[in-house]
C-alpha cells in the first residue's frame, strides 16, 4: 500500500498532538491514551507494509505548524500539572509530553534550524530554548556535523559505551563544544549572542511555567524537559553508536559518507519524526527537506528494529551491546576500533 507523500507525516506527527492536548484538558482516559499512541500503537503500526511515496515536496508548511504548536503544547502541558487532576494522570501527562516533545518536537526542530530561512531557524532553536536545550541549536550545526563519526564530537558514542556513561558526557561535552564555536565565530566574546538567547530562552520558559502552573506547573516543566533532553540524546546514541571515520595516511579523516550513520526503514516512527531516521542521507545533504531523505540499505547501516525500539533495547547497556557491537564491526571492518575511538573501561 502506498500512500500520498506527505499524509503519513502530517497523520503520524500530529496525532500525538491531539492526545497529548486532550489529556491536558480532559484527563479521564487521554493521558494513557497519549502515552499508548506514541508508544505501543507506534510499535504495530511500524509493522503494516505501507510505503509512503516518492516526493519533491518540502513539508515546510508542516514543519512550521509543529512549530508553532510545540508552544501551546508545551503551556498545555505545564498548565496541566497545576490542575485538579490525579497524581497518576499528571504522572502519565509527563511521559507523554517528554516522548512528544523528545521525539515529534525535537525533530521538527531539528528540520527548522537546518533550514535557510532565518525565521524557520529561531523558531526551532526557540522550541530547543523552551525546554532548556537551547545549545544543542549550536552543538549540533557547528560541531556535530562537522565532527561526526570522530571523538571530536560529543554526540558521537563510542563502541562499548553504555547510554548511562554517554548521557553527562553528551550533555556537558555538547554545551562546551558549542559554546567554543560560537565564540570562535563571534570574536571571543565571553557569552556569545546565540547563548545569550538559549539561557534568556530557558529563564522565560521556566518563568512561565511557574506564572501558569505554579511550582507544579515549574516542576513539571523541568520534568518535561529532562525527559526531552534525554529522548534526543537516545536518538543521537543509537543512530551515531560506535561508527567512526577512519583516519587517512595524510592524517585527515575521511569524508563522512553513508556508512556513518544508523538508520531505520520503519515507515511509521520514520513519519512521526519526520524522518529522522533516514539519518546518513540527512549527514550527506542537511539542507534537503525531510521529505525528499532516501535510503539504501546497500551502503547505509540499518538498525535491526526501529529506532524507538532500538532506543529502549539501549537503556540496558549489556543487551544492547550484544545487539549491536557485532553489527558495528561488521560495518566499520576495523574490529574494535581501538586506535581511534578508545572503548570506556
Amino acid at each position: 500500500m502506498t500512500l500520498p507523500p506527505l499524509v503519513p507525516f502530517a497523520i503520524a506527527s500530529l496525532l500525538p498532538g491531539f492526545c497529548l492536548a486532550a489529556a491536558c484538558l480532559f484527563g479521564g482516559p487521554w493521558p494513557g491514551v497519549a502515552v499508548l499512541v506514541i508508544t505501543v500503537v507506534v510499535f504495530f503500526l511500524d509493522k503494516l507494509p505501507v510505503r509512503a511515496g516518492g516526493t519533491d515536496a518540502k513539508g515546510h508548511r508542516l514543519s512550521e505548524v509543529l512549530g508553532l504548536a510545540h508552544f501551546v503544547l508545551l503551556g498545555l502541558s505545564v498548565s496541566a500539572m497545576g490542575a485538579d487532576f490525579p497524581l497518576h494522570d499528571k504522572g502519565l501527562i509527563v511521559i507523554a509530553a517528554g516522548l512528544f516533545f523528545g521525539q515529534v518536537s525535537n525533530s521538527n526542530a531539528h528540520e527548522l534550524i537546518h533550514r535557510a530561512d532565518h525565521w524557520a531557524f529561531r523558531l526551532g532553536a526557540a522550541c530547543y530554548s523552551s525546554i532548556l536545550f537551547g545549545h544543542h541549536t549550536s552543538a549540533h550545526r557547528l560541531v556535530h556535523h562537522i565532527h561526526v563519526a570522530t571523538e571530536k564530537d560529543p554526540a558521537t558514542a563510542r563502541r562499548g559505551e553504555g547510554f548511562w556513561a554517554y548521557l553527562p558526557r553528551t550533555w556537558s561535552g555538547s554545551f562546551r563544544a558549542g559554546l567554543r564555536a560560537e565564540r570562535q565565530r563571534h570574536g571571543g566574546v565571553a557569552v556569545p549572542l546565540p547563548y545569550l538567547f538559549y539561557g534568556v530562552g530557558a529563564v522565560a520558559s521556566l518563568g512561565v511555567a511557574l506564572l501558569i502552573g505554579g511550582v507544579p506547573g515549574l516542576i513539571g516543566l523541568i520534568l518535561i524537559s529532562l525527559y526531552a533532553q534525554a529522548q534526543l540524546m537516545l536518538s543521537d546514541y543509537v543512530q551515531h553508536y560506535g561508527l567512526v571515520r577512519k583516519t587517512l595516511p595524510d592524517g585527515r579523516r575521511e569524508p563522512m559518507g553513508p556508512a556513518h550513520s544508523w538508520n531505520a526503514p520503519h515507515w511509521y516512527s520514520a513519519a512521526m519524526m519526520l524522518n529522522a531516521p533516514r539519518h546518513s542521507a540527512h549527514h550527506a545533504r542537511p539542507a534537503t527537506a525531510f521529505p525528499q531523505l532516501d535510503l539504501d540499505a546497500d551502503r547505509m547501516p540499518m538498525l535491526p528494529h526501529s529506532l524507538p525500539v532500538m532506543a529502549v533495547l539501549a537503556l540496558v547497556p549489556p543487551l544492547w551491546r550484544r545487539v549491536m557491537d557485532k553489527r558495528v564491526d561488521r560495518w566499520t571492518d576495523a574490529g574494535p576500533q581501538g586506535e581511534l575511538m578508545p572503548e570506556l573501561a
